[in-house]
C-alpha cells in the first residue's frame, strides 16, 4: 500500500491562556489521500480550524502542538525548521482561507497579490504571471479579469473576494489544498461553481482536498469522508453518506437534524391576525433605486450596481433580499443605511426622502436604522470591551448618562440572551455565535425601528445559526422591528422572511413569498438558485 500524502497522528494543540493552558485539540488522527477530498465539520470552536493551522505550521503565538505527528509528502512536519517550512506553504500545501478582508492587502491591487505567489515559488515570470493569473481570476468566475486585475480588494464583493482568495490558493497547483470555509460567503451558484472547478482540478491533477466547513450539507454533497469535530475532539468520521443516514454520535445527529432546507419549518408567523391589517404601512419604501460607480482599470466608463429597485418593507415583517455575489444585495442595503450615496430614485423611511435631509436630520433617521454586517469579529473593534461595542451608539448619539448606558447595556444583553459576565470582555474571547449576538445588541441599543442583517448568520454553524434566527424572531415579535434580511442562503430565508426579492445584475427579477418562490418559481435564475442548493441527501437524514 502506498503511503496517504497527509498523515495526522495523535494531534493534540494546547494554547497558553490567563487562566492556565488550554487543549483546543485532543488526540486527533486521519489520514487523506492524494485526489482525495475529506471534510471536517463541526461547530465554532470544535478545533477544526486550528487542526488546519497545525498543518501549515501558522498557529497563534500562544498555540503550540505539544504531542503528536503531521506526515505530509513522506515528510515530518512539526519538527521542520521554519525555512524548510517555508517553501511548502503555496507551493505543496495551498490555502484558502475563511475572512477575504483581512488576508488581503489593501494597498495592492488583486492582480499583483495573485501574481506574487506564483513569482515567490518560482511558477511564472512577472510578464508571464499577468497572463496566468488573469486564467485563474476568469477559472474562479470574476466577470471581466483584464479589468479586474487593477483593482483594489475593496473595488470587490465580499463573495468576488473570497473568490480571489481561491485563485490565490490554486495559483501554484498544490498537492493539498486546504480550504478553510471556502464558499461561505459566496451563493449557491457560485458556490458550485467553485466547488465544481476544485473537484475538476482534484480530477485533473491528483490533488488533495481538506475542506473545512460548518455546512454539513455542502461536507455531505463534497467529500469523500466526513470527519466531526466536538470540543477539540474526533467524535465521528466516516463516509458521508453514512454520516448523513445514520449518524451515532449525539453531537453529529444534531447537525444533522438542525441542517436547514426547504422543507423546514419557517420559525416566523407569516398568518395575520384578526387584529392585525393584512397589508402593515411601509415603514421605508425604495423607489426605483440605482447606484452608478466609475469604473477602474483599462478600460473607462460605468457600472451599476443597482438599478430600478423598488420594494417597500412593512412594519414588523421580514423582507429578504437574495441573489449571487455583486447582484446588488448590499448595496441595495447600504444605500437605505445611508453609507452609499443614491445615483438615481429615492429612499422613504417613514416617509421622509433620505437624498433630501440635513445630515442633522439624517443623525435623527440613522437612530431609525441599524446594521448587523456577516463578520462580527470585524465589525467590532478589538480594543472594546462588549460594555463599550454595544454602548457606542448611546455614546456617539449623547444618549444617557455613563450609568444609565451602563444599565442599558444590562438590559441588552440579556435580550441577546448573554450572561452579564461578558460585558468586560473583548471580542477575542467570545466564540462567533457570541460576537454576533453583542453585534445584535449594538443594534438594538438605539431602539431602532428598522435593523438590516447583511449576511448575519452565513459564517455561523447551524446549531448556533438557528440560535441566532431564532433570537432575531423573538426579538421581532417582542420589539416590533421591521428586518432587511441579505442573505445567498435560500433554507434561511425560508425559515425567517415573510417577502422576498431575488436580484441578479443590480436588479430585481422576482418577488413574491417564500411559500410561492421556492415551491413555484418563474424567473429562469430563481430556478437556477435553488437548483444549486447542496445537500439534497439531507431531505431523508435524522
Amino acid at each position: 500500500m502506498t503511503k496517504p500524502l497527509l498523515s495526522v497522528r495523535d494531534l493534540r494543540v494546547t494554547f497558553t491562556t490567563p487562566s492556565g493552558p488550554f487543549d483546543a485539540v485532543k488526540d486527533v488522527s486521519f489520514t487523506l489521500e492524494a485526489g482525495q477530498t475529506v471534510a471536517v465539520v463541526g461547530e465554532s470552536g470544535s478545533g477544526k480550524s486550528t487542526v488546519a493551522a497545525c498543518i501549515n505550521r501558522l498557529l497563534a503565538d500562544n498555540g503550540r502542538i505539544s504531542s503528536g505527528m503531521i506526515s505530509f509528502s513522506g515528510r515530518e512536519l512539526t519538527t521542520l525548521p521554519e525555512r524548510e517550512m517555508r517553501p511548502i506553504r503555496g507551493a505543496g500545501i495551498g490555502l484558502v482561507p475563511q475572512d477575504p478582508m483581512s488576508n488581503l492587502n489593501p494597498v495592492h491591487t488583486v492582480g499583483q497579490q495573485i501574481a506574487e505567489a506564483l513569482e515567490v515559488h518560482g511558477k511564472a515570470r512577472r510578464g508571464q504571471a499577468r497572463e496566468r493569473v488573469i486564467e485563474l481570476l476568469e477559472m474562479v468566475g470574476i466577470p471581466s479579469p483584464e479589468d479586474r486585475y487593477s483593482q483594489f480588494p475593496h473595488e470587490f464583493s465580499g463573495g468576488m473576494r473570497q473568490r480571489v482568495l481561491i485563485a490565490m490558493g490554486l495559483a501554484c497547483e498544490p498537492e493539498l489544498l486546504i480550504a478553510d470555509e471556502p464558499t461561505s460567503a459566496l451563493d449557491v451558484t457560485v458556490q458550485r461553481r467553485i466547488l465544481d472547478r476544485l473537484g475538476e482540478l482534484t480530477a485533473e491533477t491528483n490533488t488533495a482536498v481538506l475542506l473545512i466547513t460548518h455546512d454539513l450539507a455542502l461536507a455531505a454533497e463534497r467529500a469523500d469522508r466526513v470527519l466531526v469535530m466536538y470540543k477539540g475532539e474526533l467524535v465521528e468520521s466516516g463516509p458521508a453518506e453514512n454520516i448523513l443516514q445514520s449518524p451515532q454520535h449525539e453531537y453529529t445527529r444534531r447537525l444533522v437534524s438542525a441542517a436547514p432546507s426547504l422543507v423546514t419549518e419557517p420559525i416566523v408567523n407569516r398568518k395575520t391576525t384578526p387584529s392585525e391589517p393584512v397589508a402593515p404601512k411601509a415603514l421605508a419604501e425604495l423607489k426605483d433605486v440605482g447606484r452608478r460607480y466609475k469604473l477602474r482599470g483599462r478600460s473607462t466608463g460605468e457600472f451599476w450596481a443597482a438599478r430600478e429597485v423598488s420594494f417597500q418593507i412593512p412594519r414588523g415583517r421580514t423582507v429578504a433580499i437574495v441573489g449571487e455575489s455583486g447582484s446588488g444585495k448590499s448595496t441595495t442595503a447600504k444605500m437605505l443605511l445611508g453609507l452609499e450615496d443614491i445615483t438615481e430614485g429615492s429612499i422613504l423611511i417613514g416617509g421622509v426622502d433620505i437624498s433630501a435631509v440635513t445630515s442633522r436630520q439624517m443623525m435623527g433617521i440613522r437612530r431609525q436604522i441599524q446594521p448587523v454586517f456577516q463578520n462580527p469579529y470585524a465589525s467590532l473593534d478589538p480594543r472594546y470591551t462588549v460594555a463599550e461595542s454595544i454602548g457606542e451608539p448611546l455614546r456617539v448619539h449623547r444618549i444617557g448618562s455613563h450609568s444609565s448606558r451602563r444599565t442599558r447595556v444590562t438590559e441588552l444583553l440579556e435580550q441577546v440572551a448573554l450572561p452579564g459576565s461578558v460585558a468586560d470582555r473583548l471580542p477575542h474571547e467570545l466564540s462567533g455565535g457570541q460576537r454576533q449576538r453583542v453585534a445584535i445588541a449594538r443594534a438594538l441599543a438605539l431602539k431602532p425601528e428598522l435593523v438590516v442583517l447583511d449576511e448575519a448568520v452565513s459564517a455561523l454553524d447551524v446549531l448556533v445559526q438557528n440560535q441566532i434566527l431564532e433570537l432575531l424572531v423573538g426579538l421581532q415579535e417582542q420589539l416590533g422591528l421591521s428586518y432587511l434580511f441579505i442573505s445567498h442562503d435560500l433554507a434561511v430565508v425560508n425559515m425567517i422572511s415573510h417577502q422576498v426579492h431575488v436580484m441578479q445584475k443590480g436588479r430585481i427579477v422576482e418577488s413574491g413569498t417564500p411559500q410561492k418562490l421556492f415551491t413555484a418559481p418563474e424567473s429562469d435564475y430563481t430556478k437556477e438558485l435553488l437548483a444549486a442548493i447542496p445537500g439534497s441527501a439531507l431531505a431523508g437524514a435524522v
